[in-house]
């Protein structure tokens, strides 16, 4: 059975991912901290396309995300692909950051990646064969005044993929990370909508990107041959 984990899975990106992958794959495990009804409604919505199993817990819980991937292969055997997601944004001078603020971002956004890919690569490795997908940002790659954790985070997960894609690759493993830009998503709910349409006119393209699309993208990454890897792909509207 193919089968694929998405992190944060129970809005925005990640719920359309999941929407996405559910016509292509056998079996899905969708996960998110606390937004017990929200995953139960995407769960509910895509039972019918392939098989589901839902998990509430916090991926930066080593215990929880090591069990979710133990069952994954309980259930199926092997973990065909692993759709890093989950991810949160603080937005505010960096002065004003406390140490818990920059340590919660570090463990939602970064060690979160390090649970599930620790967690699930040894399987991938035994099969020789799997897919990683990294959700990043364009502030990964160029920063962004007052996201400094934030881009701090991204820009680490965007290093962290170009060497695990080294280490990976003679397993036949691909591990590659996309650089969101400006999404329509619950994310940029902080922005007002004159906030909004001026954002939207530094971009090219003239508009945010829907959820759908950045879903889009994912499931065309996936469909990439495996000697794709260690890329960042920028998918932002032309913005940066």
């Amino acid at each position: 059975m193919k089968s694929a984990i998405i992190t944060g899975a129970s809005r925005g990106i990640g719920r359309q991912i999941a929407i996405e992958l559910s016509s292509e794959y056998d079996y899905l495990a969708i996960c998110c901290k606390s937004s017990k009804d929200q995953l139960n409604t995407l769960y509910n919505e895509i039972k019918s396309n392939c098989a589901v199993k839902a998990f509430i817990g916090d991926v930066a819980d080593y215990d929880f995300v090591k069990d979710m991937v133990n069952t994954v292969i309980t259930d199926v055997g092997s973990i065909h692909t692993l759709i890093n997601n989950a991810g949160i944004s603080v937005t505010g001078v960096f002065s004003d950051t406390t140490p818990s603020m920059w340590q919660n971002i570090l463990n939602t956004n970064l060690s979160s990646i390090y649970n599930t890919c620790h967690s699930a690569t040894p399987n991938m490795i035994h099969n020789k064969d799997g897919r990683i997908i990294n959700i990043s940002s364009v502030w990964g790659l160029v920063g962004a005044s007052c996201e400094v954790a934030y881009s701090a985070t991204k820009g680490a997960i965007n290093s962290f993929t170009k060497a695990l894609a080294k280490e990976l690759a003679p397993s036949n493993i691909s591990v590659n990370a996309i650089a969101f830009g400006a999404i329509d998503t619950e994310m940029n709910n902080h922005l007002n909508e004159e906030e909004k349409q001026l954002l939207c006119d530094e971009i090219p393209f003239g508009r945010m990107a829907s959820a759908k699309e950045a879903a889009m993208c994912v499931s065309k990454l996936l469909a990439m041959p495996s000697y794709f890897t260690g890329e960042v792909v920028k998918f932002d509207g032309a913005w940066i």
